[in-house]
């Protein structure tokens, strides 16, 4: 098999909003190729560091190979929501300058069949991130309720017709199980009766699933609630989302992080209780016109940038 590139989105962008300090430690939440990896290992000094999390075992192989190659990188193996435990294991328990999460499905990851997340060519019905733990699409739709199966493509895929697809997997999978890509794909096609402009008509039944297989949401909750104790004073947030239901969790962390806590009024408490712990710095980034014209995938990217308060 062909080793599929990844091109990394808004990585000009994400790495100078990154590095405050050439010498200081970094996490690179999911390493994925490491394209923005390398990018940030370019502006690092001698005695910078980056540490590489993520959970596909062909990333953490990736990871590996850098590391061997450059000292000043290590890689660890595991989800991004379990952030605190992972760095604790190579005793770096906070004082981040910077923490990168480049959300969502990788190119290697829609371009390998195998892998099963892509419906434009034939593989298992797959979807795991890591394909070596928990359930597959393929399993979890053979024995979900259609209730169940509604909902998740109407919560996590903001599906019109989720009850239709629903309805129609579950008659489907009466007479034989729905194991490929394209059995899926071709079933949501026949429920759908009216298509958006330029997108395939299971493209919403998919990221749906994919966000359910792999817990994606409540990833990005747990890493978000662990990020502030992470970084040191002036440490950098910045995360890049790809559709609505991830931007809205990330948006409204730094807003309510910047606010500061809610208190009853009248309750006796310093500036500093009060006091937000972010810093939310400009404007939600997209990709330019000429990043769209030389990768499709970045069209519906947006970053978002914090800064860490004292």
């Amino acid at each position: 098999m062909i080793e599929q590139q990844h091109l990394p989105v808004l990585l000009e962008e994400s790495v100078h909003a990154l590095i405050v300090d050439p010498n200081g430690i970094y996490v690179d939440g999911t390493f994925g190729r490491g394209g923005h990896s390398r990018a940030i290992l370019a502006r690092l000094g001698d005695a910078g560091r980056l540490i590489g999390i993520d959970r596909d075992p062909e990333a953490v192989a990736a990871g590996d190979a850098l590391s061997r190659t450059d000292r000043r990188f290590s890689m660890l193996s595991g989800r991004f929501g379990s952030i605190s435990e992972l760095l604790s294991r190579i005793q770096v328990r906070g004082d981040l300058c910077g923490l990168l999460l480049d959300l969502g499905v990788s190119s290697p990851q829609l371009d390998t069949a195998e892998r099963g997340f892509s419906f434009s060519s034939e593989g298992p019905l797959d979807l795991r991130m890591d394909p070596t733990r928990g359930e597959s699409a393929a399993q979890w739709l053979a024995r979900a309720s259609e209730a169940e199966i509604a909902q998740v493509l109407r919560d996590f895929g903001e599906e019109r017709f989720a009850r239709r697809i629903a309805r129609n997997i579950v008659a489907e999978r009466g007479d034989s199980p729905l194991t490929t890509t394209t059995q899926l794909a071709a079933l949501v096609a026949r429920s759908v009766s009216t298509r958006e402009p330029g997108k395939h008509p299971a493209t919403r039944t998919f990221q749906a699933l994919r966000i359910r297989i792999n817990d994606e949401l409540d990833e990005i909750r747990d890493c978000l609630r662990q990020s502030c104790d992470l970084l040191a004073h002036t440490g950098r947030l910045v995360v890049i989302s790809f559709h609505s239901l991830e931007d809205r969790i990330v948006k409204r962390f730094m807003r309510a992080e910047a606010l500061g806590p809610v208190l009853p009024k009248g309750l006796p408490v310093t500036a500093e209780e009060s006091r937000g712990r972010l810093h939310v710095l400009g404007k939600p980034v997209r990709a330019s016109a000429a990043e769209v014209a030389s990768n499709p995938r970045a069209r519906s990217a947006i970053m978002r940038v914090a800064e860490r308060l004292p």
